[in-house]
């Protein structure tokens, strides 16, 4: 029987918190922190919106929020735990929440996901490749997977951003193929978008491998 995507209800806000990284929920707050953390080094933002400036963090934030409130997406501001400073965001977006037959053995509950999308990802230029991505990654999969139950998260990027497709597969995703002219992309072009996805029976493997990372 086939399953059909319904209205979804708003979900709350969550803090996620590790030992490198806390996931804050977004706020109009954060503007100014935001601003502060994409200042720095730029060059590895050409494919990936990332706010300039206080006022461009602004409305980012209300991008954000809208989408929050409409039950697509969760948005995070990235503190460092170290030092306590934002060191940029990412969210669960393009969240799914299916009709199922009723008494069906794979409803999670009328208020949970289905599927998401972890994406919207940016880290200021001292931030990357350190744990802080790493634990960021693990604690949205875990929550996905072992709160909500859901049955697949998706990752998404520019198919022409080799870096963010070298990131999604080292955390162990899947490669699912490119969607042709998918979006409007950061630099005024129509994009391609390189798919990627864990699938809910793959979340062992891949958890283990994500605490292994961070234990080294």
């Amino acid at each position: 029987m086939s399953v059909v995507i319904s209205a979804p209800p708003r979900l709350s806000p969550i803090v996620l918190g590790g030992r490198h990284v806390r996931l804050e929920p977004l706020t109009r707050g954060h503007a100014g922190a935001l601003a502060a953390a994409a200042s720095g080094a730029r060059e590895t933002y050409g494919l990936t919106t990332v706010p300039d400036g206080e006022a461009d963090a602004l409305g980012y934030i209300e991008t954000a929020l809208r989408d929050q409130g409409a039950g697509r997406s969760l948005p995070f501001v990235t503190v460092a735990s170290a030092t306590g400073r934002a060191v940029g965001s990412t969210r669960f977006l393009n969240i799914e929440f299916w009709t199922w037959p009723r008494g069906h053995p794979l409803q999670r509950g009328e208020d949970v996901p289905d599927v998401a999308e972890i994406g919207a990802t940016w880290l200021a230029a001292e931030a990357q490749r350190t744990a802080i991505n790493t634990e960021a990654k693990l604690l949205m999969l875990t929550h996905a997977f072992e709160t909500w139950r859901v049955h697949r998260v998706s990752l998404m990027t520019d198919a022409r951003n080799e870096r963010s497709r070298r990131a999604i597969l080292r955390l162990g995703a899947r490669f699912d193929g490119v969607l042709r002219a998918q979006r409007p992309a950061v630099d005024g072009t129509i994009r391609d978008t390189a798919a990627f996805s864990i699938l809910e029976e793959e979340w062992p493997t891949v958890k283990r491998q994500l605490q292994s990372r961070l234990d080294q």
